[in-house]
């Protein structure tokens, strides 16, 4: 880029999706002469990539747009622009309330969103949040060809098509659409080249993953893993989020025979009670998801299991509640998260009777607890223990670097800048915590 480049800012929030659609939103403005900083003051146009999944994730975006009123008072040519799941579901309302807002694009549409630009210029304001018929994938820029992290995010499939009571993926990201495998596998490659040595494969239900390959042949995620398998130089396949209904066995399959496949799994199952699993429009049991589970772990033995839970749904009651817990001591997870039920409009649970906000914080805090508990007891009992770790950056400390554990432990050890890329043995010799210490072997 040039000295005279525009300067885009951005800020992420949310998953992983969000971080890997941001880089390509960053891509997609360096054809319009952008490159990114990391000072919001120096920036020609500020971009927020929005998420709606957390509690009050709409009035978080129009607190952060409220501090860039004075910024946009004194750079009156400055664009903000609000994308994500937040503008696909309140883009007009967006445009309403903060008229400092020039540009408002939807997840399915940050493609055109160089064109959005150049329309906000020569009109004052924009916005997009149609669900294209076309890929998007079809038409953003080619990737950079810049030296990347050790580890990075490939997205396969979006949208859900499950339609659970609480969540509002169906209506922000839209129905299931998986990419098809030739141009995952042309990006892995090209990800491989620039130093990725891992790579996450991202879906809001990934394990549903049913993209066209060769000669029309379809793939599973099963079979796309085997394809990547195949890519020299890359040494570390992981995927997320799945659904237990889309478990199938030749990914269980894989988990156990293919080596590059980690052996980490976040499988959600969100409550333990029937009755609420039921009400959550979640098709499957405790039962179900209990045997899912010793399944996977016949398979893969050592497999570091994790969750997402959600207390305080409405009408669940205190055993409702037990059976959450009785849940989680039978599985045992090695890392987990858990949230209390908020309202999101639009869901069906919505509209249905709360629980007193008392009640719900009462809840999540013995949950996490159990949790918290289940967590440090695996990570303690790693000490002792050789692992592999891809080391990715510097620590904390001079001469110090930080990697990920095949089990998806941060792990810190003494080693030289040289490592880094590296996938190395440590043996671990301290867990604190919320990370690993080791000494490499």
């Amino acid at each position: 880029m040039t000295s005279s480049s525009k300067k885009l800012f951005v800020k992420t929030y949310g998953c992983q999706m969000n971080v890997y659609d941001s880089e390509r939103m960053v891509e997609a403005m360096q054809t319009a002469g952008y490159e990114q900083t990391e000072d919001v003051n120096d920036a020609d146009m500020i971009l927020l990539n929005t998420c709606h999944i957390r509690e009050k994730a709409a009035e978080k975006v129009y607190s952060e747009l409220g501090r860039f009123k004075t910024l946009k008072q004194e750079k009156p040519d400055l664009k903000v622009a609000v994308a994500g799941c937040v503008a696909q579901a309140e883009g007009e309302e967006i445009m309403r309330r903060q008229p400092l807002v020039d540009m408002v694009v939807g997840p399915q549409s940050y493609h055109r969103l160089a064109a959005l630009e150049k329309k906000a210029h020569e009109t004052g304001r924009a916005i997009d949040i149609e669900f294209p018929q076309d890929d998007k994938f079809n038409h953003l820029a080619e990737r950079s060809k810049a030296k990347r992290a050790p580890s990075a995010f490939l997205t396969v499939q979006e949208g859900c098509d499950k339609f659970c009571a609480f969540c509002v993926v169906p209506y922000t990201r839209g129905a299931e659409v998986s990419r098809p495998a030739s141009r995952i596998l042309e990006e892995a490659r090209s990800l491989v080249e620039r130093g990725v040595r891992e790579i996450t494969l991202l879906g809001q239900n990934v394990n549903a993953y049913h993209g066209e390959g060769a000669g029309g042949k379809e793939y599973s995620l099963a079979g796309l893993i085997w394809e990547l398998d195949k890519i020299d130089g890359l040494e570390r396949i992981r995927f997320t989020t799945s659904h237990p209904n889309d478990m199938r066995d030749d990914l269980i399959e894989a988990h156990s025979s293919c080596a590059k496949l980690m052996p980490y799994l976040h499988l959600p199952v969100q409550s333990g009670s029937d009755r609420i699993l039921k009400r959550m429009n979640r098709s499957h049991t405790a039962q179900s998801y209990i045997e899912l589970i010793a399944k996977i772990r016949r398979a893969r033995p050592d497999i570091l299991l994790s969750g997402d839970f959600i207390v305080g749904f409405p009408e669940e009651t205190d055993e409702d509640f037990e059976a959450t817990l009785d849940l989680i001591r039978t599985v045992n997870y090695g890392q987990a998260y858990s949230f209390k039920y908020s309202t999101r409009p639009g869901t069906p649970a919505a509209e249905r009777d709360q629980l007193p906000e008392p009640v719900k914080t009462e809840r999540l805090h013995r949950l996490q607890e159990l949790l918290s508990t289940q967590q440090r007891t695996v990570q303690d009992s790693m000490v002792g223990r050789d692992v592999s770790v891809l080391f990715e950056k510097p620590g904390r400390f001079d001469g110090q670097l930080v990697g990920k554990s095949q089990y998806l432990h941060a792990v810190h050890v003494a080693a030289s800048t040289e490592s880094i890329g590296q996938v190395r043995a440590v043996r671990i010799t301290q867990s604190s915590s919320n990370s690993l210490s080791g000494e490499l072997i």
